[in-house]
């Protein structure tokens, strides 16, 4: 859409042509039909109970609004489904916990009262379980009187801020590179420990492209003590998808080569140790190419989160590598 001199914005096209599908002629990927029925039973793709939504909080001060009285609450810790439920993105969302109570931030999680923000749904065409999800959260933000929301997941972030005025809720959502960020520049972050080690940066297409948000993550890479960041041909503007969008999260391809793997492919061309990203999708599917590569032992995905947390706190927490996605 940006390199289209006409500004033609087929994206939108396309998920009107995949809404008629899947409303009007009941025709979409078999894949879907697991995704749908997990969004509709326990408001996550993959139909994990919804009582063990907030599980990664166990052994960790994290507070549960409901369990507050919401009044000192400064931000609403807006989890999303794959931070909590799949045990490779769990990781980060600890992270983040870790790093809002060494800033000593008052926030809370709405636990098992947070549901799926509808972005699987509506990119896949099904509106009307799109608008059951949202609204369902929206009576839940609302009845918490939630002025400030923070997530980790680029599809929250822009289905939070951007989606959700459209059926009246407005609110101020941050994505967690700005939030670090600004904390570093601030003077309130400093970190202690080097990480001496050569990464490359994947922008997510809904933080990057949708959100504009280039800057944050990579000051932030920069900003830690040793640490070396190459950038990929195809960055920032130009960057390619990881192979999660449009709902291909649950979905097989089978034309050519995979996304992930050619994305992967991008990185390499760095040298990296490691790659650095900051969505919970893009970490799936770069953990994906890495084991298709048998590259496990030479290379690592982390989230911003995660570096941060490590630059923080060095060995008075000692960081297990990442374990395989459950999801």
């Amino acid at each position: 859409m940006d390199h289209c001199p006409v500004f033609i914005e087929h994206v939108d096209k396309i998920v009107d042509m995949r809404r008629y599908q899947v409303l009007m002629e009941s025709k979409f990927p078999e894949e879907l039909t697991t995704a749908f029925k997990g969004l509709e039973t326990n408001s996550n793709p993959w139909g994990m109970g919804r009582d063990s939504r907030a599980d990664w909080i166990k052994e960790l001060d994290v507070p549960i609004i409901s369990e507050t009285s919401g009044e000192d609450i400064e931000y609403l810790f807006f989890v999303g489904c794959i931070r909590s439920y799949d045990d490779r993105n769990k990781k980060v969302a600890v992270a983040m916990a870790r790093i809002l109570n060494h800033l000593g931030i008052k926030f809370a999680i709405l636990g098992l009262e947070e549901g799926c923000c509808g972005d699987p749904a509506r990119r896949v065409g099904n509106e009307y379980l799109y608008q059951i999800l949202a609204q369902t959260n929206i009576k839940t933000f609302n009845r918490y009187n939630i002025k400030r929301i923070l997530t980790t997941c680029p599809h929250c972030y822009n289905t939070l801020q951007n989606e959700y005025p459209q059926l009246g809720f407005n609110c101020k959502v941050v994505h967690h590179a700005e939030f670090l960020q600004e904390n570093i520049q601030n003077g309130r972050l400093k970190f202690e420990h080097s990480l001496a080690k050569r990464t490359t940066y994947h922008d997510p297409c809904y933080l990057g492209r949708y959100s504009g948000i280039y800057k944050p993550p990579r000051e932030i890479l920069q900003s830690i003590p040793s640490l070396q960041l190459k950038e990929m041909k195809r960055s920032g503007i130009d960057s390619l998808c990881c192979g999660a969008g449009g709902g291909w999260m649950w979905m097989d391809e089978k034309i050519g080569k995979r996304i992930n793997i050619q994305r992967l492919e991008d990185a390499l061309t760095t040298d990296p140790e490691w790659i650095t990203t900051a969505c919970p999708f893009c970490i799936t599917m770069f953990d994906d190419a890495i084991k298709d590569k048998n590259m496990e032992e030479d290379l690592k995905i982390w989230d911003l989160a995660e570096l941060v947390e490590q630059a923080l706190f060095g060995d008075k927490k000692k960081l297990p590598p990442p374990t395989e996605s459950n999801t």
